[in-house]
């Protein structure tokens, strides 16, 4: 494969050493949380698990899976938990292998379903600010079901589940993490908060925008205080719909949570589907003081796209950038890169969600392959 200059210098950028507050880097790079479903029945991390992350060490940072952080806040079967000892232990496994294969800081996400969820998986009635449903089937141990209405978090509820975030994150830092990220995107709990049609609340929880943000903010100090704030992130994804969320204001909405959240002093922000072209991109970089990671929407898997998108928000502001599938496919993605290598194809997206290690840990690195270029364009809306 052959790097243009421009391609190249933005490459050599991305493989340059890094600060996370007081973290040092290997690299620019951040392996983005990927849901894999490759969790025991009750949300323990597994030994394969443990493999895949090792196998991807070579990452700056490795962002693990979202974990929940309590029972009803689950998502899917055999989803990552980090609520009971079991769930400490199975990610302790995870953390050692990635040590031993010389990997550098791992943060491990915790997500709230909230209303994405289901009794048939969690075994409990799901919540959200409001009872408003899942305009959706959602998958569970029985297949496709229809969502169920969620119940309305009351005021008590909301003080448990930020104790279960405190929690979850002190649990985090036992099993070998160096911090958390805090999941308040992709239409999950906190950003069913943030959202109009799914908060209807008109207590302090609700309404404005003030209101609105105010348990993310919540979350996120509690968690702080807990851990440090250097080994806190927060996570968000401005004008996403996924999971029928529609903020309605996001131009309002997410610079105002912003600027609460920096108050507070986290590590990072991660901003999904990053966009440089979009106004609302600068006014958060404007807002926000501290590092910046970007989640690039990359419109085919290459070396040249990563080096393209990442140059553009790395010259808009962006610190870090963060990849989802280009590590899926790619253990040794760090070195491909490097290299000037070709890049694996992202297989069947089932294989994704299937269990086991078929379309997981069986991507081959570079030197177990032929050496002819791929580069694929990827299906599916907006992939990371």
């Amino acid at each position: 494969m052959t790097h243009t200059t421009d391609t190249t210098a933005a490459v050599r950028s991305l493989l340059a050493p890094a600060r996370l507050g007081p973290l040092h880097l290997p690299n620019h790079l951040v392996m983005a949380p990927l849901t894999r479903n490759r969790a025991a029945a009750d949300g323990t991390a597994t030994p394969l698990m443990a493999t895949y992350y090792a196998q991807r060490a070579t990452a700056g940072l490795i962002i693990a899976e979202a974990s929940t952080p309590n029972a009803v806040g689950q998502t899917y079967p055999n989803i990552t938990a980090i609520h009971t000892p079991s769930h400490v232990a199975g990610w302790r496994r995870v953390t050692d292998a990635v040590r031993a294969a010389g990997g550098g800081p791992m943060f491990l996400q915790l997500q709230h379903g909230g209303r994405v969820g289901h009794p048939a998986t969690s075994g409990l009635t799901p919540v959200s600010p409001s009872p408003v449903p899942l305009p959706e089937t959602i998958f569970t141990p029985d297949g496709h079901r229809p969502a169920v209405v969620p119940r309305e978090m009351t005021v008590d509820d909301i003080r448990a589940t930020v104790a279960d975030f405190t929690t979850a994150a002190r649990n985090a830092v036992a099993a070998g993490f160096q911090g958390v990220e805090v999941h308040s995107a992709n239409g999950h709990l906190l950003h069913q908060f943030l959202a109009g049609n799914t908060n209807r609340r008109t207590d302090e929880y609700g309404g404005s925008v003030a209101g609105r943000i105010r348990f993310v903010r919540e979350v996120v100090e509690a968690v702080a205080a807990a851990i440090g704030p250097e080994r806190v992130g927060v996570r968000i994804s401005p004008r996403n719909t996924v999971n029928g969320v529609d903020e309605t204001d996001s131009d309002t909405l997410h610079p105002a949570l912003v600027e609460a959240l920096g108050g507070l002093g986290p590590a990072y922000l991660h901003l999904v589907y990053a966009d440089p072209a979009d106004p609302l991109f600068g006014r958060i970089r404007a807002a926000w003081p501290g590092t910046l990671i970007a989640n690039p929407v990359l419109p085919e898997l290459s070396a040249e796209a990563i080096g393209a998108e990442s140059a553009r928000l790395l010259a808009a502001g962006a610190d870090l950038i963060a990849l989802g599938r280009p590590f899926l496919a790619n253990p040794d993605l760090v070195r491909r890169l490097a290299l000037g290598g070709p890049l694996n194809p992202v297989r069947d997206r089932y294989l994704m969600y299937t269990g086991g290690a078929t379309g997981y840990t069986d991507y081959p690195a570079l030197d177990d392959q032929p050496s002819s270029a791929s580069m694929v364009a990827l299906d599916g809306p907006r992939v990371v």
